[in-house]
């Protein structure tokens, strides 16, 4: 019992360790970051920095675009994720154990393989430097669809039996019988999506090129200034600021985070 708390201890120093200097730098002055030996707790904590944040970037836009692309994304993932989900799992078609190897086989593709083309399908769509360029490609998703695929296995296959009987279609089904009970997993493909999206630093990069279209993660970029010149007090002001909101999302989703991961233990 003793060794597991060390090493549970160990693993939460070198997690929140990194978070706890970033914050504990925001609070300094620029001078005060590198001093040797350094110094872990701000005795005279300093929040200029946080202002200076909202004087350099528009962070209401950069916000707001963060929280488009990652609330439609983190919806669409829900939806396609589900409706793949349940087809896979309880309905029969033709190739559907050839279809489902094959959706699984693109988690082992990295996204910069599939960047090119996915840019050229979204230019030839006319939607490059949009918001939409961040939202579309991302909605499917295979390790959602395995996800409540496997969910729905572990539910009862008499209930779909009993409306079928009571003459409700594959949809009437999936609507009003099965997608009740698998919010618990919906909501982990929810906050996996928002959490992954919301730090999502490649994608931007490459899809949008004006600063009306920037997300979050892609504005805190310009706080460097030239040639990395730039204050690292308020960068790192800058990064604590963009943890906010996907920090409150995991606090108020943790229950049902943990309810959906340990709900198939003891059937």
């Amino acid at each position: 019992m003793t060794g597991r708390i060390v090493i549970l201890a160990i693993a939460a120093v070198f997690t929140i360790g990194p978070v706890l200097w970033t914050l504990s730098t925001s609070l300094r002055l620029p001078s005060e970051s590198f001093n040797l030996p350094p110094s872990f707790i701000p005795w005279n904590p300093d929040f200029t920095s946080y202002a200076q944040v909202f004087k350099q970037l528009n962070m209401g836009l950069l916000v707001l675009n963060s929280a488009l692309v990652t609330g439609l994304v983190a919806l669409g993932q829900m939806a396609s994720a589900a409706l793949a989900g349940y087809a896979f799992a309880q309905l029969e078609f033709k190739g559907k154990s050839a279809l489902f190897s094959v959706i699984l086989a693109t988690m082992m593709v990295p996204l910069q393989v599939t960047i090119v083309p996915v840019f050229l399908l979204i230019r030839g769509m006319g939607l490059s430097d949009t918001l939409l360029a961040l939202i579309i490609p991302a909605i499917p998703t295979a390790f959602g669809t395995f996800l409540m695929r496997q969910y729905f296995l572990g539910l009862p296959p008499d209930l779909a039996e009993a409306a079928a009987i009571d003459g409700a279609t594959p949809w009437r089904t999936f609507r009003s019988v099965y997608a009740p009970l698998a919010m618990p997993g919906l909501a982990i493909v929810g906050i996996l999506a928002f959490n992954y999206h919301w730090n999502e630093f490649f994608r931007p990069l490459i899809m949008t090129i004006s600063e009306q279209n920037f997300t979050l993660p892609l504005g805190l970029v310009s706080l460097q200034g030239n040639m990395g010149t730039g204050s690292i007090s308020v960068v790192l002001a800058g990064v604590i600021l963009s943890m906010i909101p996907a920090f409150v999302v995991f606090i108020f989703g943790q229950r049902t985070l943990r309810a959906g991961l340990t709900s198939g233990i003891g059937k």
